[in-house]
């Protein structure tokens, strides 16, 4: 069964729940005692450097992989002890996905059919993806992102529940990229849970209702991206193209912390409406000055920042999400 979990004041079912998930490599443990949950229906973004833990926790989830210690369930099974009952109701589709080099797409999906013994409609699963018009190709003549798509098409031949995507728009253009975020939003909409690795911050940012960063194997963060970014973040600040004499004026003036870099002044706003200040005190001045903006810290100034406070032996509190 799958376990039911509170979210936003109601219940929901959660598709995966991990307790105290340990993996050791003799002395080594690339996972280190962590805990997570991923409701059903909802696009969960697992986040790392390289050498973090994810890609075994993952290996773990998809039943790649015994672990050490802990327990985890996925649509309320081992993914070790019962992978043969698990593996027909979730997709992967792993980094850097290579197939036969002379099959044509539209074979490599009823040969799927025929390893999940169903009978897939494979035009059908081709427009999903938006390769209908490489259908008959070999697979060697396939760019990157085609590639890429067909991969997302096959983790998608025995309809699964739960679709692990590791990585899934590495290296492609933004064209191709954007055409596998609309496949990703398309399956939460049909109800699927979407487990996505990324090293693109922005696309965790725009595609996951929950975000967990790890890294040394502990998860340092957890909850939605603006979540992290609110509580994580460094507060707004206002962005001046001006020297800085300006920077000075503006402390000296409204007490605020203001840099100067780069012939930009970088001034805080503890409160959206010391925007308003910070203008005002700039037309006061009679100093010269240009365009400004607002700028707000984005997932991927977090995750840096984060993930290099640990390097400098800084731990951190997970985030509840």
């Amino acid at each position: 069964m799958l376990a039911a979990s509170r979210v936003g004041g109601g219940s929901r079912l959660d598709a995966i729940t991990v307790r105290g998930l340990e993996k050791a490599y003799g002395p080594v443990k690339a996972v280190n005692g962590i805990d997570f949950s991923v409701p059903a229906g909802t696009v969960f973004a697992f986040l790392g450097p390289n050498g973090a833990g994810k890609t075994t926790t993952t290996e773990v989830l998809e039943g790649l992989r015994n672990r050490t210690g802990g327990d985890v369930r996925v649509l309320g099974l081992d993914p070790w002890t019962d992978g043969a009952a698990l593996h027909r109701r979730i997709g992967v589709i792993p980094q850097d996905f290579r197939f036969f080099e002379k099959i044509h797409p539209r074979e490599a999906i009823e040969y799927y059919g025929v390893l999940f013994n169903v009978k897939p409609d494979a035009m059908a699963l081709l427009e999903q993806v938006k390769l209908t018009d490489k259908a008959d190709a070999m697979y060697e003549t396939l760019s990157g992102g085609q590639k890429q798509k067909l991969g997302l098409a096959l983790s998608l031949v025995s309809n699964p529940e739960v679709c692990f995507l590791d990585e899934p728009t590495t290296g492609l253009d933004p064209q191709a990229r954007r055409a596998i975020w609309d496949v990703i939003r398309a399956l939460k909409a049909s109800g699927r849970t979407v487990f996505l690795t990324t090293h693109y911050l922005e696309e965790a940012a725009l595609l996951a209702d929950t975000v967990a960063i790890i890294d040394h194997g502990k998860i340092i963060v957890r909850g939605t991206p603006d979540e992290i970014i609110r509580q994580h973040g460094r507060p707004d600040r206002i962005s001046v193209e001006a020297g800085p004499e300006v920077a000075r004026y503006l402390q000296t003036k409204l007490g605020m912390t203001a840099v100067a870099a780069n012939h930009h002044v970088d001034v805080e706003l503890p409160e959206k409406t010391d925007a308003l200040r910070v203008l005002q005190a700039l037309e006061q001045s009679g100093l010269t000055w240009g365009r400004f903006s607002v700028i707000r810290d984005t997932l991927e100034d977090v995750f840096v920042r984060m993930v290099g406070k640990m390097d400098e032996g800084v731990v951190h509190p997970e985030a509840s999400a």
